[in-house]
């Protein structure tokens, strides 16, 4: 094959899938919010169940869940029968994977489920198969074809059951008010805990400050700027923030004067400046700051009096941006 024809054949494969993911969207309906609150309601975990391709596909439902506040464990439908059935609580609810919906192995743990009390959800492509007819709810995860060619290896079929796991998990998330700090507290380990966590007060200097008082003059914003890395905050006594002068400023201005150092620091400063509050994410205040070119920022407090200073390159390597 010639490199156009593989790239043809790899859109191929994305666009029958986006198709796929499409009429699933479409048929999504009453039984999506059954599900949604059948789960939400439960007292118990969520045990996701499913063989082959699609239990590789139920692992990650279950880990989506638990990681968004709605513990969940997969089951291996023949391992069940040996022993981890006993993982199963009454109050427990399952989630069933199957693209034919008629597997031997999920028919037979759907009805030791069903024994136990265990309410059920099937995730199936045969909307009339025995395991959709079987379970409390049914989720239609129908597509026309695979993306195989040969219209075999499950491709386009474990797409759209992922998709309705992920839609689960998030409809969930949303309907228990699932926040940012939950998320956090779930995942304290990594570059993503430390963006969840991390506040601008862990990272920002107070001690000394870069403050000059309203008519201090150039003169002596050239020493603070020297001093303290580049920015004169402009505070009165009571930490009002006046405005902020940058080395950037100051330099714009000696290229077009040169005898500017007597001038009061109020003619170049920045008289209503971006800053960032006591409280807020460090990570959002990086993405700010990147996405304005600003090198540091006066922080405030809630009383909008001046509490410090954060710099880009502290932000970047306390690794929250």
């Amino acid at each position: 094959m010639t490199p156009d024809q593989i790239i043809e054949r790899g859109r191929r494969v994305v666009r029958l899938e986006r198709e796929a993911l499409a009429t699933v969207e479409e048929r999504l309906g009453e039984s999506f919010a059954t599900a949604v609150k059948l789960i939400a309601e439960s007292k118990g975990r969520v045990i996701v169940a499913g063989v082959g391709k699609s239990g590789l596909i139920g692992r990650k439902i279950a880990a989506t869940l638990t990681s968004t506040g709605t513990p969940a464990l997969f089951l291996h439908p023949v391992e069940s029968a040996h022993g981890d059935l006993g993982i199963v609580g009454t109050d427990d609810v399952g989630i069933l994977l199957s693209k034919s919906g008629e597997s031997d192995e999920l028919l037979v743990l759907l009805e030791h489920l069903q024994g136990l009390g265990v309410r059920t959800i099937a995730i199936t492509g045969e909307p009339t198969s025995e395991l959709s007819r079987l379970c409390d709810v049914s989720l239609d995860a129908w597509v026309r074809e695979e993306a195989c060619p040969h219209d075999l290896a499950p491709t386009t079929s474990t797409t759209a059951a992922l998709a309705l796991g992920d839609a689960l998990a998030v409809a969930l998330l949303e309907h228990k008010g699932f926040r940012r700090e939950d998320f956090a507290r779930l995942h304290p380990g990594g570059a993503l805990g430390r963006r969840l966590v991390t506040l601008v007060d862990e990272v920002m200097l107070t001690d000394p400050l870069p403050v000059l008082p309203p008519g201090s003059r150039l003169r002596q914003a050239v020493v603070v700027l020297a001093e303290q890395r580049g920015i004169v905050l402009v505070a009165d006594g009571e930490r009002r923030l006046h405005g902020v002068l940058t080395a950037g400023d100051l330099t714009r201005l000696m290229e077009h004067e040169t005898d500017v150092l007597a001038e009061p620091v109020e003619r170049i400063m920045t008289r209503a400046p971006r800053s960032a509050r006591i409280g807020e994410l460090a990570s959002a205040v990086a993405f700010r700051m990147e996405t304005h070119g600003i090198m540091a920022m006066p922080v405030l407090d809630a009383t909008d009096r001046l509490a410090g200073v954060v710099h880009l390159h502290d932000l970047l390597r306390a690794r929250v941006a």
